[in-house]
């Protein structure tokens, strides 16, 4: 009975011991927090030592895109005037007066692998010399391809083996809420990654630029940012970063990018003829206004009014007046002046376009010779 007993035992023991090692085995390893300098505790590693991410990570979408993102830094000479070249006596021993450089920072973003950048006008503006830093460390000087002061775009271009370049994303796909990154080189501090969402599409009337078609942010965009890339989680462009709205001049969480259908359209544009081809009927416009639609009488508060005609200008020839109502343009309706400028400024300069407008209560349709918007003077 004594040796069946010891064996019974022995046997509960094995079977206990082999559970235990079974059990020990099947449980995961977590490693245990790390306490550093300060008293910080950071967050457990797997078996390689990896950080373990505690929610979604934007790393592959700021990873594709970092790298086209570059910092451009331009050089404009200033003149130093002595306080004595004022007076007419001493004037002219300061003919030849010295000069000074004065430099600012700004972003860019590379679109083509031929060396092509996107970056606000704004950034390049009167610069006397441009060159462009980029991430890996490489710099360029770069050559002003052509600018379009009324969307605040510029082309420049560097000439270097192996460049990276973004990819154009489909802004018409953008939903209010998505979440975009904004890609700069804020206060000159080093390229610098800040994420928001989508606070609104289409902002127009903020008296920025002459063409508006803005996509607004909370991102962060500080001084520095401008020209840089706003990025969708795909790591896709978006839009070029150009403005804020901040009465302290830092970031306040209203930011405007310039879309990339737009800046698409300019980039083509200057590679092709140095500057930008836009339609014009010579024509000044007015908003209608629920209270001057009430005001007048008028049987609708959408279109623009036509406030003043260009003589012998193509609107003009074609027989519009000022007080005419401008309904459609080529069959797209007329929703405001805003939209009349964009519709008029993708037509063909010399084809011939139709103008429906309302005079009188009568709606009637006209036919023109598009013209050629003079360019902006810089």
């Amino acid at each position: 009975m004594r040796k069946l007993w010891l064996l019974f035992a022995q046997t509960v023991t094995i079977a206990l011991a082999l559970y235990l090692v079974y059990a020990a085995v099947q449980r995961p390893f977590v490693a245990p927090p790390r306490v550093v300098a300060g008293g910080a505790v950071l967050a457990g590693a797997d078996a390689a030592g990896s950080p373990v991410a505690a929610g979604p990570s934007y790393r592959a979408a700021a990873g594709r895109a970092m790298p086209a993102v570059v910092n451009i830094l331009t050089t404009k000479a200033v003149r130093k005037r002595h306080p004595l070249s004022r007076d007419p006596f001493f004037k002219r021993f300061f003919e030849r007066e010295e000069e000074d450089d004065q430099n600012s920072l700004g972003s860019g973003v590379i679109v083509s692998t031929q060396g092509y950048i996107l970056t606000n006008y704004h950034v390049v503006e009167a610069a006397d010399e441009i060159q462009v830093v980029l991430p890996d460390g490489r710099k360029a000087p770069a050559k002003l391809v052509g600018t379009d002061p009324e969307t605040d775009l510029a082309v420049v271009r560097i000439t270097l083996d192996n460049l990276p370049s973004v990819t154009l994303g489909q802004v018409e796909q953008a939903k209010v809420g998505d979440v975009v990154l904004a890609i700069g080189n804020p206060f000159g501090v080093g390229q610098t990654v800040t994420m928001g969402i989508i606070s609104a599409l289409g902002r127009n009337n903020l008296h920025i630029n002459h063409f508006e078609n803005f996509i607004q942010t909370d991102a962060a965009i500080n001084f520095g940012n401008s020209g840089g890339a706003l990025i969708d989680t795909q790591g896709n462009l978006l839009g070029i970063n150009s403005a804020i709205y901040s009465q302290t001049g830092g970031s306040v969480g209203i930011g405007f990018a310039i879309p990339v259908s737009t800046a698409r359209n300019v980039l083509e544009a200057i590679i092709k003829d140095g500057h930008v081809v836009r339609g014009w009927i010579g024509v000044e416009s007015q908003e209608i206004t629920p209270e001057l639609a009430d005001s007048f009488g008028l049987p609708r508060d959408s279109g623009a009014i036509i406030a003043g005609v260009v003589r012998n200008g193509p609107a003009d020839k074609a027989g519009i007046r000022p007080g005419d109502i401008l309904l459609s343009v080529d069959g797209k309706p007329v929703k405001d002046t805003n939209e009349m400028l964009n519709l008029i400024a993708q037509l063909t300069p010399g084809g011939q376009s139709t103008m429906r407008i309302l005079r009188k209560s009568r709606e009637s349709d006209l036919q023109l010779t598009v013209g050629k918007r003079p360019l902006a003077k810089k």
